[in-house]
């Protein structure tokens, strides 16, 4: 009853609550990872956005409210990597926190043999269980600088992969999804990034990906929207395994044949 309700209750708001089509537009050429999209899918797009807008609190750190199209920036990449899995996988959490740029976090981590070591972080962005989603403004705001680089859609995979607990590069897979596919592909290329890190050469996928499972899926994740076909060349398996999650082809957008596939008509 309360999913249905939920449901009737966002169709509603969409009635009348819809993004103006200028507004969205004019936000949509700074997001690359959305150029391709078509018709349908951009009119999904807003509406998914136009919810986002209206059920996330943005909060503010350290400087003035953010400003209205930072907001519909960051709404429109978080969407992106929902596009075909739809707003109910962000049920879990409410809150976007925005810092003016990179934020100091307090950390600690016990070794292997039980020390516990702490210090500070610069970060960029952070996910929180069960908590809000942390967001460095300048950080969104350079998303085009670097290719494969998105520190919204990195985090919101983050919040993806804790659907089913605590974040280590495993999120809830679709029905037809095979376990041991996803493992494999996503083994074999953390293997492989340690080995070239290893050997002194330089990765084709940011080496941050190699510090964890968890963080692997979150830049593959970037890499999935952001520089889809070098993810596509480097790591076929994982961009089969990341097409097949997300139902999306990015690589096959902007004048490419676009990707036929039964993958896409799972249930979720």
């Amino acid at each position: 009853m309360l999913a249905w309700y939920r449901r009737w209750r966002r169709n509603r708001y969409l009635r009348d609550g819809l993004i103006s089509e200028d507004a969205f537009t004019q936000v949509l050429g700074r997001v690359p990872a959305c150029d391709g999209l078509d018709a349908g899918e951009l009119d999904r797009l807003r509406r998914l956005v136009s919810l986002f807008l209206h059920e996330k609190v943005f909060s503010s750190a350290g400087h003035a409210e953010t400003a209205a199209q930072d907001r519909l920036l960051i709404a429109i990449n978080a969407c992106l990597p929902v596009l075909n899995l739809g707003i109910e996988a962000y049920d879990e959490w409410a809150t976007i926190i925005v810092y003016p740029d990179e934020f100091l976090v307090d950390h600690e981590q016990e070794d292997e043999v039980g020390v516990v070591h702490r210090g500070r972080d610069l970060r960029a962005g952070e996910a929180w269980e069960r908590g809000p989603l942390v967001i460095s403004l300048s950080d969104v705001h350079a998303q085009s600088a670097w290719e494969g680089y998105n520190v919204v859609i990195h985090e919101c995979a983050h919040k993806l992969d804790m659907c089913n607990g605590t974040p280590n590069g495993f999120p809830p897979l679709h029905r037809g999804m095979s376990i041991g596919r996803w493992t494999g592909a996503f083994t074999q290329a953390y293997d492989d990034l340690h080995a070239r890190i290893g050997r002194g050469e330089e990765t084709p996928i940011d080496a941050y990906a190699a510090e964890s499972p968890a963080e692997c899926f979150a830049v593959f994740s970037e890499y999935f929207f952001e520089a889809p076909r070098r993810l596509r060349a480097e790591y076929p398996a994982v961009y089969e395994q990341l097409a097949q999650y997300y139902r999306q082809d990015p690589a096959a957008r902007n004048n490419e044949k676009r990707y036929q596939s039964t993958i896409f008509s799972g249930s979720g």
